[in-house]
């Protein structure tokens, strides 16, 4: 019996330096580097810098990856928590600094709702920071019925700020 792989993208972030890896920019180089030793890397977006939101201070340098895992969603989170704690990350504020975010922002299997996690992301679709990044490297992934990670995107940029 052979066990299914999904294919999982991964919202990558940092705004905090690390001893080892530097500036955030470095941080979630060396993490895309660690999802490819931990799972395999099947694409890796380009980075993005944006400012931080929610009071999080400096910021944020940000990416996405896709990789490729036999866990189900639960282990996967587990095992990115993993990752988060192995580059210094400890819990805190929500909307503080940290030297490493990764987040489950969307999975082959569709949609996954439990008391720890929501799939896709819950809010993928007003976050720039993962939308982008995701649709530069998986444009026609499906995340709302049939829209796709670059119709989002697209109607990112068409969204007004009202007064």
């Amino acid at each position: 019996m052979t066990s299914q792989t999904h294919l999982y993208a991964v919202a990558v972030g940092s705004n905090r330096a690390h001893g080892r890896h530097g500036r955030p920019t470095g941080v979630v180089v060396a993490a895309i580097g660690e999802l490819d030793r931990a799972f395999g890397l099947f694409a890796a977006s380009p980075l993005l810098l944006n400012p931080a939101s929610g009071g999080a201070g400096r910021d944020f340098a940000n990416a996405v990856a896709l990789v490729e895992s036999p866990l189900g969603p639960p282990e996967m989170l587990a095992a990115l928590k993993q990752i988060e704690r192995a580059f210094g990350r400890r819990p805190g504020r929500r909307w503080g600094p940290r030297v490493l975010d990764l987040d489950l922002i969307a999975w082959d299997g569709g949609r996954w709702r439990s008391r720890d996690l929501v799939i896709p992301h819950a809010a993928l679709e007003s976050r720039a920071f993962m939308l982008l990044p995701l649709a530069a490297i998986a444009p026609g992934w499906r995340l709302r019925g049939s829209l796709t990670a670059r119709q989002l995107a697209a109607r990112l940029g068409k969204r007004r700020i009202r007064p």
